[in-house]
This record gives C-alpha cells, structure tokens and sequence, in this order.
C-alpha cells in the first residue's frame, strides 16, 4: 500500500502528431483520448494517487479537473518532468505540489529513459492505463509491465494509436469494453473499483 494509503494509478497519455509515424495518427480518436484523460482523473484522484510523466497536451486536462475539486489533493497526484524539456513545460505544472524533475541526460532519448525509469521503476502501483500516444506510450506499457507483472495493464483502445496498438498484440485478447465502450467514467469505475482506495465513496 502506498503512502497514506493511497493506492498508486500510473496514466501514459498523449495525442499522436500527425508529422510523426502515420500509424499512430491515422486511427487516433482525440476526442476519447481527452475524454478519457478526464474521466479517468475523476474517478481516480479523489480517492488513489495518478501519477504521469508530464505531456503538455495532457497535464492541461488533469489541472482542468483537479481545480474543480473541492478537497485537499496535494497527496493524490504525482506528476514527473525531464529537465530536458524544461522550456515547454506547461504553465499547468505550477498548479501541481508534488512535481518530480529529473535530471536532464546527454540527449533527449536518454533524459526520457531515466524519466521513465524513475517514475516507474521507483514507485508500487496497482494499475497502468495507456491512452492514446505514439511510441512512448509503447515504451512506457513494456516498461510498466515488466516492472509490475502483477498490476492491472488497461490500453483504452478506442481511443486508438498506440493503446488500439497494444490491445491488438495482447493474446487472448483483454475485456472487450477497452475498445468499444466510450462510457469512460462507468468503464474506469467498473475496471478500476476495487484497486482504488475508498472506492466506496464515489457511488
């Protein structure tokens, strides 16, 4: 059990850059991913701990919904940045307590991989959710998995790229809801119930 007993939920999230790898971009859904990014921080920062590496098109959505709540959620979220991109973090990230910055590398590849291995090799978590994203949300689902064999892997395939990517490699194939159910917050409330902590009080 984490700190104060808050279970960890970790979130690998972007929208896919039409300039990059097209088979990312051509079946991404954007509106489900931020549909999804919101849903998700509802459900889980009143009552379990999110933690992300910080993407500027997805810590905006979770700021959007944390400011809205009206509790003490200093110790329900964990954001981490690389020093690497420190001139495009997002304005957003001053809103947030708890924000873990790394130490730039050599390169950009290099500082995102110690990013990655801090955030998830250094924290116990009881779920990973990958949304949307291009090959970093890749990374980040093989890395979480070899990390945490034992915690819930949930890619939200209807919101495409690579999360429709990663479902489509899983054998057998995972609860069909992930890729066709757009109910986002009864599917995260559904699937993620039992693994967040006082889960009782959102019904």
């Amino acid at each position: 059990m984490a700190k104060n007993n808050l279970n960890n939920i970790f979130l690998s999230a972007s929208i896919p850059n039409e300039n990059r790898d097209r088979k990312y971009f051509d079946t991404t859904d954007v509106i489900a991913i931020r549909d999804s990014v919101r849903a998700l921080a509802t459900v889980v920062i009143p009552n379990s701990r999110l933690i992300w590496g910080g993407h500027p098109a997805i810590t905006p959505l979770i700021h959007y919904i944390m400011k809205n709540m009206n509790l003490n959620i200093k110790d329900h979220i964990k954001l981490y940045q690389s020093n690497y991109f420190k001139q495009y973090f997002p304005k957003e990230n001053e809103f947030f307590e708890d924000v873990r910055i790394i130490k730039e590398n050599k390169d950009k590849d290099s500082s995102l991989e110690d990013m990655r291995n801090e955030m998830i090799n250094n924290n116990d978590f009881v779920a990973g959710i990958f949304i949307g994203g291009m090959e970093g949300v890749e990374i980040e689902y093989n890395l979480f998995k070899k990390a945490h064999p034992y915690s819930i892997l949930l890619p939200i395939a209807s919101t495409g790229a690579a999360a429709k990517i990663i479902y489509d490699r899983i054998k057998p194939k995972p609860n069909e809801r992930l890729i066709n159910d757009y109910a986002y917050m009864s599917l995260f409330r559904d699937l993620l119930g039992k693994y967040i902590y006082n889960f009782k009080n959102l019904i």
